[in-house]
């Protein structure tokens, strides 16, 4: 193959330094071919941008083509993320590809707590994003922003990894418009981690139980407030239970005492 003319490869090189120069301070000309001058931002995010670790691990079909997305064909080693970490400490980028239930939430939160700032996440697919096709499933909760903060959102069902890839720069984008000065992990005050949800009958944040007390264990309505509200045309009947009393929790403490006794000596 012909060697490029030297002026092409040194308009390339001026090309691709060009977004990385200050704004107003110039160099002079003989010093351009071994002076850069440039601002900390820019070269903390570059070196940030092109060296971004995702976390292994995937949920559903979207892994599929995030896999893909990382073998020969499409070839993330271009981007610097050719390393998929095991280990969420030594992650960047938490890519949720999948479905995400509630019993795979509080493993969600507890694995994004143990990144280390700066850290991304990725909604990959619909599921991860919505609740997808299974949106109205008892178990798929409606989107994993509700839990965890998410920077980008990737459409698709599942995406392709042309779609990954492009969600992926736009990732990069958002880090090269962060300055060091403001970024939230290098102030004085510190976030708090995301509380890891529980799951009991249906999956509720922790921070809520006050709210949830006062609501279920509300008083009932009189039945003169009752009427009042059927008369309005409001068709909801009052579901608020009443807390049980002690002969009622003895007797329930009882029970189980026997089915255990019977487990024993069974």
């Amino acid at each position: 193959m012909a060697n490029a003319p030297a002026g092409d490869f040194y308009a390339l090189k001026q090309e691709q330094v060009n977004q990385y120069l200050h704004d107003t301070i110039v160099v002079p000309e003989d010093l351009q071919a071994n002076v850069m001058v440039t601002t900390l931002d820019k070269v903390y995010n570059w070196s940030r941008r092109t060296s971004m670790w995702p976390l292994l691990f995937g949920l559903a079909c979207c892994a599929i083509e995030m896999i893909a997305t990382a073998a020969s064909r499409f070839d993330l080693a271009r981007f610097g993320m050719e390393v998929m970490r095991p280990s969420p400490r030594q992650s960047d980028l938490m890519i949720v590809s999948g479905t995400v239930t509630k019993k795979m939430v509080p493993a969600i939160v507890r694995i994004y707590n143990q990144m280390a700032e700066p850290r991304y996440v990725l909604s990959m697919g619909a599921c991860a994003t919505g609740g997808g096709p299974f949106k109205e499933g008892y178990n798929v909760v409606s989107g994993i922003d509700k839990y965890i903060p998410v920077d980008v959102y990737v459409p698709g069902c599942p995406p392709t990894p042309e779609a990954l890839i492009y969600g992926m720069m736009k990732l990069h984008e958002k880090v090269d418009r962060q300055s060091i000065t403001k970024v939230p992990w290098y102030r004085k005050e510190t976030s708090d981690a995301i509380p890891v949800p529980l799951l009991g009958p249906d999956i509720f944040d922790p921070r809520q139980v006050q709210l949830i007390k006062e609501y279920t264990l509300a008083k009932p309505e009189s039945a003169a407030d009752g009427e009042k509200r059927r008369g309005s045309g409001e068709k909801r009947e009052a579901a608020a239970p009443v807390a049980l009393s002690d002969a009622a929790k003895e007797r329930i403490a009882q029970a189980k005492a026997r089915a255990a006794a019977k487990r024993q000596t069974a």
